[in-house]
C-alpha cells in the first residue's frame, strides 16, 4: 500500500469515529463556528469542518475577446519585462539605480508590448474555444463540524451557546 492510500486510510478512519456536534448551510457559518471554539480555549486541532455532497460552481465573469487577452497579457508581460529589467540594471556597478529604473522602463515597455501580442496570438490560435472567463468553486449542501469522541459534548455545548448568541 502506497504511502498516500496509508495516509487517506488514517484520515478517513479518524472522521468516521467523529461526532457530528453542528451543522450549518454555509462554509462561512461554519468556519465561525470553530472560530467561536478556539475564541473559547476549545482544543480546535481536534475538530473538523466537513462538505457534504460537494459539487463544482463555475461563475461566467466575462467574455475573453481578443483585446482583452491582450491587455491581459500585456499587463503580464509589463511587470514580467519591468522586474526582470530593473533585476539586470542593478548589476551595474557605477550608477545601479539609474541603470535599474531605466531598465526597469525599457522592460516594461519591452513585456508589454510582447505580451500583448504573445495574450492576442494565444486567444486567437483557440479558434474561440472557451473564450470566457470564469472563477470555479465548490460547494456543499451543507457542513459538518464534527469532533473527537471524548471532547464532542464539550463542543456541543459550546456551540450551543454560539446558537444562541448567533440570533
Amino acid at each position: 500500500m502506497s504511502q498516500l492510500s496509508d495516509s487517506r486510510a488514517t484520515t478517513t478512519g479518524a472522521l468516521t469515529s467523529r461526532r457530528t456536534v453542528a451543522s450549518f448551510a454555509t462554509y462561512a457559518d461554519a468556519s465561525r463556528a470553530v472560530d467561536y471554539l478556539s475564541d473559547h480555549k476549545f482544543p480546535v486541532e481536534r475538530v473538523a469542518i466537513v462538505g457534504h455532497n460537494l459539487r463544482l460552481v463555475e461563475q461566467v465573469t466575462g467574455r475573453r475577446t481578443k483585446g482583452r487577452a491582450a491587455l491581459e497579457g500585456a499587463m503580464v508581460g509589463a511587470l514580467i519585462g519591468a522586474f526582470f529589467g530593473f533585476l539586470f540594471g542593478l548589476f551595474d556597478w557605477v550608477d545601479p539605480l539609474v541603470s535599474g529604473l531605466l531598465l526597469a522602463l525599457y522592460g516594461f515597455v519591452f513585456g508589454a508590448v510582447t505580451g500583448a501580442i504573445l495574450g492576442f496570438l494565444f486567444h486567437w490560435a483557440t479558434g474561440g474555444i472557451r473564450d470566457f472567463d470564469s472563477v470555479p468553486a465548490f460547494v456543499a449542501d451543507r457542513y459538518d463540524v464534527i469532533a473527537d469522541p471524548e471532547v464532542a459534548d464539550d463542543a456541543a455545548r459550546l456551540l450551543d451557546q454560539f446558537g444562541d448568541t448567533a440570533r
